[in-house]
């Protein structure tokens, strides 16, 4: 059995993950394409020695933050441990949807997508007609260049890249959105508090500029604060704010490109949660 649970940030999907490995003897593989990295803990909520409970957990700090690493990498590395444990069960957890859909899905890249093309030669209206000519339903604005450039770098049709390879299970954790954007203040409050400016200070002195420190939430922000670009208030209300707006545009992409079962969480009492999981698993999976 494959289990997928996604959800926004700051659900609880970790915590249901390593309970469910628990009830099925199942292998945990990582899908947030910044729990990679090696030492960025902190700011991406890594799962601890501790809340891993024993359990295997894969795919999780496997490269250097100094590199880079590509959906494709991941799509490779995913579908290995897929055949590495396919006499296990599998949870697969994370909020990266398109690593997601990459490894579990008919997605193809060719060597070109694998160099990722930054198309520097083409104009937005060139890069859209492109988009077009692979995706004539496609809804990115001609203006919006990052995501013509990275829709380019990956080559699949809407039918390739819509078929399921594996037989999975999609769970997901909802909350209502005050509930939810409390936590992920409260996340980030804490994440302050454990550390994090240090953590990125770490690497801010060794003069790494990563695509994953510059980019990613909870890293980019402390930079433009070591380069004098903001202050620190300015940078931890960022961080807030951003994770809460990528938190609204997860669920967007998974209930667009997903046949996912959504799960309202009870944070009083998570049990509940997990039970009613374990419930719909049961009438649906295949268990080993």
């Amino acid at each position: 059995m494959i289990l997928v649970i996604v959800g926004p940030t700051g659900v609880g999907k970790t915590k249901l993950s390593v309970s469910l490995a628990h009830k099925y003897n199942a292998v945990i593989l990582n899908a947030d394409s910044m729990q990679v990295y090696k030492g960025l803990n902190i700011g991406t909520a890594k799962v601890s020695e501790e809340e891993k409970e024993g359990v295997i957990h894969e795919l999780f700090d496997i490269v250097d933050p100094s590199r880079m690493y590509t959906v494709y990498d991941y799509q490779k590395d995913l579908r290995n441990k897929l055949e590495e444990y396919k006499d296990r069960n599998i949870i697969i957890v994370g909020g990266t949807g398109l690593y997601i859909k990459a490894g579990l899905y008919g997605y193809e890249f060719s060597d070109e997508d694998i160099t990722l093309n930054t198309y520097d030669n083409l104009s937005n209206e060139e890069l859209y007609n492109k988009v077009l000519s692979i995706d004539p339903n496609t809804k990115i604005d001609i203006h919006n260049r990052k995501r013509l450039i990275r829709r380019l770098n990956q080559k699949n049709t809407s039918n390739n890249g819509n078929k399921l390879l594996y037989n999975a299970i999609f769970i997901g954790l909802t909350t209502d959105r005050n509930t939810l954007y409390e936590r992920i203040n409260a996340r980030v409050d804490k994440m302050i508090n454990d550390g994090l400016i240090d953590e990125v200070k770490y690497y801010y002195d060794k003069g790494i500029r990563s695509k994953a420190l510059m980019t990613g939430i909870g890293y980019k922000e402390f930079y433009d604060y070591f380069d004098n670009k903001i202050s620190l208030d300015e940078a931890i209300d960022l961080i807030k704010k951003r994770s809460r707006h990528y938190a609204k545009r997860q669920y967007t992409w998974f209930n667009n490109q997903m046949n996912i079962k959504w799960f309202n969480v009870d944070f009083n009492n998570f049990d509940n949660t997990v039970n009613d999981v374990l419930k719909y698993v049961e009438n649906k999976g295949d268990l080993k």
